[in-house]
């Protein structure tokens, strides 16, 4: 075998080696720690969650699904054919899926919870209501792409000048 395809064949494996390594190490589960950024099967949850508590808290959870307006630009950008009524219904879908997973996760094993509201716009997603240390069993649904805590922000007007 010529020298330059003992090279060639020397590189690809390589490539391939450190390719898997690459991968394994950006799709790994990383456990729960305690103020530090949890990702589990590349869902992002938000490390201020205490997820350790039992209280009931807030959430804001962020579906895969893009908005409808957004998935339209980026379908366009892309040249993916796609219809405003097409990106609707995968919406609506997204938010059927989730309650169905909701319901299978949450509901059946009696866990209380509450949908607070539902985002289509901006955001494609929910508010639910539950115990923080319940949270981890949502993490089996397939919409979900991010998980964060719901927090108000209050700004402050400048003081007026006299």
């Amino acid at each position: 075998m010529p020298r330059w395809t003992k090279i060639l064949l020397f590189s690809c494996l390589l490539c391939l080696i450190v390719g898997a390594v690459i991968y394994k190490q950006v799709h790994k589960d990383v456990k729960e720690e305690e103020g530090k950024e949890v990702m589990t099967n590349e869902i992002y949850i938000d490390p201020t969650i205490d997820m350790k508590s039992e209280k009931d808290v807030i959430i804001i959870i962020h579906f895969k699904t893009k908005p409808a307006k957004a998935a339209l630009a980026l379908a366009k950008m892309t040249g993916v054919p796609l219809t405003l009524e097409q990106a609707e219904k995968d919406v609506e879908d997204s938010h059927a899926r989730f309650q169905k997973d909701v319901e299978r996760y949450l509901g059946q094993a009696q866990i209380p919870y509450r949908i607070v509201h539902t985002y289509k716009s901006a955001l494609n997603g929910a508010a639910l209501k539950l115990p923080a240390n319940k949270i981890n069993r949502l993490l089996r649904s397939a919409e979900i792409e991010a998980i964060y805590a719901n927090k108000e922000y209050q700004l402050n007007p400048p003081p007026k000048a006299r």
